[in-house]
């Protein structure tokens, strides 16, 4: 049956990503996790592919296609029961190049934007600090202006990328006067650029091939042309690309759990116990017959979503649901599943014992679950 919402070119984006995660990710997992990063030529070979450029412009080497192209990139890369890489690839996607390409002028999208679609630029989007997360009004980095530019001074903390990164797309307080949510603009600033620097590489649960940094800022200087988008009006840059990025999360929920429910159900028709599959047990086949279900359940609300935000409509109540309700679909779907392979699931080096680490960040990155309760709350 033809989808209502995914169209022949979706479905063979679909079959391109597939393969390159069957032949080219899969295979190097346990390597990129224990190198705690992804090599640079993986980004390299997803820009020849057009992966990358899925969402932008034709005139910078992208394809110019819609919502539903990140949603199936997020889908599939879920599917790779590598979150890490995911998280990575999804940053560089449609969490941090988006900024650049909605907000960057003609001569910032000309000079940056083919090389991230190419791959060759990494890039990174720097809004969390070490006393703000989900609260974005309460950053403390400032920029000042300084001659023709800006100084730029503070922390990030928890940044995607942040190691490896080329280009950072840094959230920072240019009016200490105004409204938390009016003093706040964005900025470009390039690997290398003295005064900004990793401070750390953070080491964390899961997401382990996905490089995570503590960036320091401190007297950066920059030219008046870093700016990002108009002065003051960063909160709601960034607030506006949140509704994609959680989207595209809720994506890669789905095919997280999905992954998951495939290797368990190899599992259990494979595996006997008591003289029989376990497949065969009443109770293992409701178990995974309600992870079906919940997944049914998060693609609907998914879909429904990205089709509401590509007619335009303002969807911020149901991307908030999203985000709570795919987490705690895609958390139980992958406990379910580790239960379901026994002792095996318990040890280091099983997919699924990778899934069910990957996927706890789900409640906190991004909004976490109680902030995200609180924006549908006040939409009632």
């Amino acid at each position: 049956m033809t989808s209502p919402f995914f169209t022949p070119e979706h479905e063979l984006f679909r079959d391109q990503i597939r393969r390159f995660v069957a032949e080219e990710v899969r295979p190097n997992a346990d390597a990129w996790e224990a190198a705690g990063e992804i090599p640079r030529e993986v980004f390299r070979r997803m820009g020849a592919l057009g992966v990358l450029g899925a969402r932008h412009e034709e005139a910078y080497g992208g394809a110019g296609m819609d919502v539903f192209a990140s949603v199936v990139l997020g889908e599939e890369l879920g599917r790779a029961g590598l979150s890490g890489f995911a998280a990575s690839t999804l940053v560089h996607t449609d969490m941090a190049s988006p900024h650049l390409a909605r907000y960057g002028s003609p001569e910032q999208k000309a000079r940056y934007l083919p090389g991230v679609i190419a791959g060759e630029t990494v890039t990174a989007i720097a809004v969390t600090e070490p006393g703000a997360g989900s609260d974005v009004a309460g950053l403390t980095t400032r920029a000042e202006r300084s001659g023709n530019g800006w100084v730029l001074n503070g922390a990030k903390l928890f940044i995607t990328n942040g190691v490896l990164a080329d280009l950072y797309f840094v959230a920072a307080r240019t009016d200490a006067s105004a409204k938390p949510s009016r003093g706040l603009s964005m900025f470009i600033v390039e690997r290398g650029t003295p005064g900004f620097r990793v401070a750390r590489k953070l080491d964390k649960l899961g997401w382990l091939c996905s490089d995570t940094a503590e960036l320091e800022i401190a007297d950066c200087h920059l030219p008046a042309d870093a700016l990002l988008g108009q002065e003051g009006r960063g909160f709601y840059q960034i607030m506006d690309n949140f509704q994609n990025e959680r989207l595209v999360m809720g994506a890669i929920t789905i095919g997280e759990a999905e992954r998951a429910i495939e290797i368990t159900l190899e599992q259990v028709r494979t595996r006997r116990a008591f003289g029989a599959p376990l497949w065969d047990k009443q109770a293992v086949q409701h178990k995974l017959a309600r992870c079906a279900t919940l997944v049914e359940a998060a693609k609907g609300l998914v879909y429904n979503t990205a089709w509401k935000e590509s007619q335009g409509i303002d969807c911020v109540r149901e991307v908030s649901q999203i985000k709570v309700f795919c987490a705690e679909m895609v958390q139980e779907v992958a406990a379910t599943c580790l239960q379901l392979h026994g002792g095996s699931g318990f040890m280091r080096g099983m997919e699924i014992e990778r899934i069910f680490r990957d996927v706890r960040i789900h409640s906190i990155g991004a909004g976490a679950t109680e902030v995200m309760l609180e924006e549908i709350a006040k939409r009632m």
